[in-house]
């Protein structure tokens, strides 16, 4: 922990820490101290009631606890979440593409299978964070057992992250925001981590292609869960095991989400000084493929072609959530 001293700040002030090895706690200038829950660095701090209206954090935490997402029975070892994250296209292309000394932050990264990931490179250096508990613990678990040292995990508090304004090259937060109760102030406060000149990306529930999933529910809850083998997903899936359980509650009995639309994140981007830089599923005729430029320049298109990229995510069905990520770039 004392290693990545440097990037880290009190979460209630934004001061700095120091770390206290006799009693192996953080404390800030104020005097505030952190410490470890189960392993793990806690710098939970409740929001204030300043920060978002209606806060639905802690039902959103009550709920994960209950069922971390995603879970590891599938990955027993590092070549088995090598070859997890080389069936996504997303991920093997976001690996290759980072810089191996890139410092990257991962807000919301629930069981920290990403996070996991990117921190096999040498030099490459990854903070995972979440509120819930049981889902750091897996990931820390899986970090420590097979060693991978460039991985961190902390609990943290999405809305106040205990991390250094303007220090990371890359901020993630992927299908996380939506299930905050306000999306636009969550993204604005893991954008502050972002240095000048990095990237930030997130990824959201597509107003159209969300639908499905909407419809889907609607009629498990009038129907009962027989009807959740409408859903391509779950037909792979053994009904028994736990990540058929786990992707079923997280689409289909989460306490809260909310849908967003591309040209909302540009609004988002524009008001906050980032620049679009590409967005997947891709706008206009380029095509998405593993010789895709994450982090290099794309045009936004017009308003028809986000309209229609959207649309083409409903006509396919809204597939493994119709999650759409954005990826810009902080001036």
């Amino acid at each position: 922990m004392p290693r990545i001293l440097p990037v880290l700040a009190c979460p209630a002030d934004g001061s700095k820490l120091s770390w206290n090895s006799d009693d192996r706690t953080f404390i800030s200038s104020n005097g505030r101290r952190y410490g470890f829950l189960d392993g793990i660095a806690s710098f939970f701090v409740p929001n204030d009631g300043q920060e978002v209206e209606g806060d639905v954090t802690e039902i959103v935490k009550a709920f994960y606890e209950r069922t971390p997402f995603p879970n590891y029975n599938d990955v027993d070892d590092r070549r088995a979440l090598r070859q997890k994250a080389a069936a996504s296209a997303f991920a093997k292309l976001l690996d290759e593409q980072l810089p191996e000394s890139a410092k990257v932050f991962e807000a919301g990264c629930g069981t920290g299978q990403l996070s996991n990931f990117l921190g096999m490179r040498p030099g490459r250096v990854c903070i995972g964070g979440d509120m819930c508990l049981n889902s750091l613990k897996l990931g820390h678990g899986f970090r420590d057992r097979f060693s991978i040292n460039n991985a961190i995990f902390l609990q943290m508090n999405l809305f106040r992250p205990p991390l250094r304004d303007e220090t990371f090259d890359l901020v993630i937060s992927n299908g996380v925001l939506h299930h905050t109760s306000d999306p636009e102030a969550g993204y604005r406060a893991i954008l502050r981590k972002v240095r000048s000149g990095g990237f930030i990306l997130i990824g959201l529930y597509n107003y159209f292609g969300r639908l499905h999933t909407l419809w889907r529910r609607r009629l498990i809850e009038t129907f009962g869960k027989g009807v959740a083998i409408l859903d391509a997903r779950l037909r792979r899936l053994n009904g028994a095991d736990e990540q058929y359980t786990a992707w079923y509650r997280d689409q289909y009995e989460h306490p809260h989400e909310s849908r967003h639309s591309i040209d909302e994140v540009l609004r988002w981007f524009q008001d906050s000084g980032v620049d679009f830089i590409s967005c997947i599923p891709t706008i206009g005729d380029s095509e998405f493929s593993d010789q895709f430029r994450l982090f290099e320049q794309h045009s936004s298109g017009s308003y028809l072609d986000r309209l229609s990229t959207q649309w083409d995510m409903f006509l396919s069905g809204g597939g493994d959530g119709a999650l759409f990520i954005m990826i810009g770039r902080k001036r």
